[in-house]
């Protein structure tokens, strides 16, 4: 905020479905039964199923500043998960691959397809489904935004704002954005959990987005973060405490009832064990963390991992679940995750 008064120079844009270019003084024409100017478009009226749309196809270079989606979660019984079924898709500078390529729930911290309340820094879920995110992405020539409906049935109504900025150039040293998505439904056995990997450059990781079902009883979160930089093999230059103590938490978040909370950089915002169709469902958990204030740089290459350790009376062990996750971080040059995206039914809760 101090720096807020300091006068920028670009110019403002933003696209939606009445004004898709984002073209100055073009905004709102699109025509309704209220007459010119009143509303005539303010949504995709229908993604059909497999079909992928593109949301913004902008030239020149900028900064994208905000996004805005919302959606229904559930089309009918058969389709239930469409925050699963759902991928966002990011290209900058005319890259033939993407980079950012995730199930729309999980870009914005909601896993699990469900929806819930999220309150911070860079992402914010507002009643009902109302997602946000404030992640800046530049682009020095081109930036393209696709979503693609995965699931069977068509999507009706599809709603999205992106704001961004038009820029003579931006600074030498400004990072592309990329995430990378990654989903084990059984973790390995003593093996740590990778969150990212095949990374090579330099850049900095800003985020950290993680969903668990824990598939055995006792305490989840022994495991360490593990931050291996520039060539680490063995041991990583940073590893933390815990799992609850790198998402903000202590004690198990709680002696009796874990306690879940969302604030500006660290969060614990999600955990259910509620029936669903008259069935128990599995403990369910998210957890989130942007590196904004402490980011984690790099230079050459970047791994991070987290241990499955749990505790119960008998002290720690070695622990088996289903985890997914997602890695935000800036790179010096515009890449792509060599992680192929799993198909839709494997991304669904159990």
């Amino acid at each position: 905020m101090r720096d807020i008064f300091v006068l920028e120079d670009g110019e403002s844009r933003a696209i939606t479905w009445e004004n898709q270019k984002g073209e100055k003084g073009k905004g709102g024409m699109a025509k309704s039964h209220l007459g010119p100017k009143r509303k005539g478009s303010a949504y995709v009226p229908l993604v059909k199923a497999h079909e992928t749309v593109t949301l913004a196809d902008i030239d020149g270079c900028g900064i994208i500043t905000h996004i805005w989606m919302t959606c229904t979660d559930k089309i009918s019984d058969k389709s239930r998960y469409v925050l699963k079924d759902l991928v966002v898709r990011m290209y900058w500078d005319n890259a033939e691959k993407p980079s950012v390529e995730c199930p729309i729930g999980d870009f914005f911290c909601l896993g699990f397809g469900a929806s819930y309340d999220i309150n911070s820094a860079l992402v914010s879920v507002n009643p009902l489904r109302a997602m946000n995110m404030y992640i800046p992405m530049p682009f020095k020539s081109h930036a393209e935004v696709t979503i693609t409906n995965d699931g069977d049935e068509d999507l009706p109504a599809f709603f999205y704002q992106i704001d961004y900025q038009l820029k003579k150039n931006l600074p030498d040293n400004s990072g592309y954005f990329h995430c990378q998505y990654r989903h084990e439904r059984t973790t390995r056995l003593k093996e740590d959990y990778t969150i990212l990997d095949q990374v090579e450059g330099k850049g900095q990781y800003i985020g950290t987005f993680v969903s668990l079902t824990t598939l055995q009883r006792d305490w989840y979160g022994e495991g360490e973060v593990k931050f291996y930089l520039d060539n680490d093999v063995e041991y990583p230059t940073i590893c933390g405490t815990g799992m609850e103590d790198y998402f903000g938490g202590a004690w198990s978040f709680g002696p009796d009832v874990e306690h879940t909370f969302s604030s500006l950089y660290l969060g614990f915002p999600y955990y259910s064990r509620q029936m669903e169709d008259d069935m128990m469902l599995l403990p369910q958990r998210t957890f989130y963390r942007w590196h904004v204030t402490d980011p984690i740089l790099f230079s050459e290459n970047i791994r991070v991992t987290l241990q499955q350790i749990g505790i119960n009376a008998n002290g720690m062990f070695e622990r088996q679940d289903d985890l997914s996750s997602v890695a935000y971080y800036y790179l010096d040059h515009v890449d792509y995750s060599r992680i192929k995206l799993e198909p839709r039914e494997e991304r669904y809760p159990r």
